[in-house]
């Protein structure tokens, strides 16, 4: 049996291109794709007939490159109500504690420290952030050895 890939799906409420181009800036990434509801090549896809044209404008999906690991979203089908995103943050290490800090500050600007950087038993610096969009990262800087 082959090892499955696990991967990040975030849901936005018509933010997504917003995040996915600020994540991709933010964490030296590469923004693989990005297809708006207009865009689809399956019309069952297409915004529903009657909806305003802002709808064909929304995310379906979207596909960001970040090392060798994915973060993938999309805007909320038209009509399905958004919750935001709750129960779950993003752990992202650093080899280093400034590499960590550039990133943690960029999340915060705009968003809510909920422990800042500091030193813990299992690295130099780890802080939890949720950035503007309502995304929790989990940040860590110069991992320590365990064990």
């Amino acid at each position: 049996m082959s090892t499955p890939t696990i991967d990040a799906y975030l849901n936005f409420d018509g933010n997504c291109a917003e995040a996915m181009r600020f994540y991709e800036k933010t964490l030296g990434a590469k923004l693989e794709m990005m297809m708006t509801f207009a865009e689809s090549p399956d019309p069952a896809m297409c915004p529903p007939a009657g909806s305003p044209p802002e709808v064909g404008k929304r995310i379906l999906h979207a596909s960001l490159l970040i090392g060798t690991q994915r973060l993938m979203a999309s805007d909320t089908f038209p009509g399905q109500p958004y919750e935001g995103q709750k129960g779950v943050g993003l752990a992202i290490t650093y080899p280093t504690v400034d590499e960590a800090r550039k990133v943690f500050d960029a999340f915060a600007t705009g968003g809510r420290v909920d422990m800042p950087l500091a030193p813990t038993f299992w690295a130099e610096a780890f802080g939890s952030v949720v950035d503007r969009f309502g995304t929790c990262w989990l940040v860590n800087g110069g991992p320590k050895e365990m064990g």
